[in-house]
């Protein structure tokens, strides 16, 4: 498998779990039984991709465009030239990213600007893809740029879980191992965060389950914080994705319907978890009609993404992760 396949998996997984989730975001898993049964494909002929995969493609165009010398101060600035202006809604943007957006426009730059009430959002977690394309191999360096990215809205937890998606994509390029890929995603964050418990929990419920759709119930009463209104806890997706791609062994299907049916946050947990098996498996492993559902981005948060190919974006990071792996 190349480079290229499982480069354009990671972003495509990423793009499909997003879609399919979609309909599920915030409902309980017994909400979602009730209303559909199992979720097993999309539910309308509308449905599409999410805030997740427009600011991941929005992360994309800028470390596309500024490479290494990314900062969180130049991510700052496209916050306030291309996504606070009247031509953009802010439709389905997250409470991490909403509540940076009037922090920028109150003139705070990051790391103030990420440091607020929500700030262990899921939002970096959703978009950090990019980083792990582009640091094939290199899960420290993926670390690097989604702690860049993730001080404009983030802090604290919210960072770490977006660095140890980041990691563990980067290390899904070069490996197919679950094991090895857990093992980079945590040795890029504190030992004692929330976001590692949960990552090992996840793990450990995900690797003792007879497969996906056993693990539902038990990964959501050990990990998802239901006694909180709001489903977009950081630490609580990334577990929860981790634990949803041990019970499905890998398998991408498996994976990101189980996180369509798990409830919380789903569209971010699918996202997740579908990006990181995509990374493993390559864009084989996503269904073709899933693929062609979701392949031009419709802008309908940024309108900056608006006509974005996720499988072009996904090409030119893998180009760039090249040219760094060359001596």
């Amino acid at each position: 498998m190349t480079l290229q396949e499982k480069a354009r998996g990671a972003f495509v997984g990423l793009a499909v779990g997003d879609a399919l989730g979609s309909p599920t975001e915030g409902k309980t898993p017994e909400e979602i039984s009730s209303r559909w049964g199992r979720v097993n494909d999309f539910l309308s002929a509308d449905q599409g991709g999410s805030d997740d995969t427009e600011y991941a493609l929005f992360s994309a165009k800028l470390l596309l465009q500024h490479k290494r010398e990314l900062t969180s101060a130049i991510v700052a600035d496209a916050y306030r030239r291309d996504i606070i202006n009247a031509a953009n809604a802010y439709k389905g943007a997250g409470f991490s990213e909403m509540i940076a957006i009037n922090n920028i426009s109150k003139g705070l730059q990051p790391p103030q600007s990420g440091q607020h009430v929500h700030s262990w959002s899921d939002g970096l977690a959703m978009r950090v893809v990019p980083y792990g394309i582009a640091a094939a191999g290199d899960p420290h360096l993926a670390a690097h740029f989604a702690r860049e990215d993730g001080l404009v809205a983030n802090a604290g937890e919210g960072i770490y879980a977006g660095q140890a998606v980041a990691a563990a994509i980067a290390a899904a390029l070069s490996s197919d191992s679950l094991d090895q890929i857990a093992h980079d995603a945590l040795e890029v964050i504190p030992n004692d965060s929330w976001t590692a418990s949960s990552i090992e929990q996840g793990l450990s419920i995900g690797r003792s389950a007879a497969d996906v759709w056993s693990s539902l119930k038990p990964l959501h009463s050990s990990i998802a914080c239901s006694y909180y209104f709001w489903p977009d806890v950081a630490p609580e997706a990334v577990g929860l994705a981790f634990g949803i791609i041990a019970a499905a062994r890998g398998k991408f299907e498996d994976a990101v319907l189980g996180a369509v049916n798990l409830g919380r946050d789903t569209d971010t947990i699918a996202g997740i978890a579908g990006a990181i098996c995509g990374a493993m498996q390559g864009i084989q492993a996503i269904p073709d009609r899933w693929t062609k559902r979701i392949s031009i981005a419709r802008g309908t948060c940024i309108n900056a993404v608006k006509g974005m190919d996720i499988i072009s974006v996904a090409d030119d990071l893998n180009v760039l992760a090249q040219s760094w792996s060359k001596p």
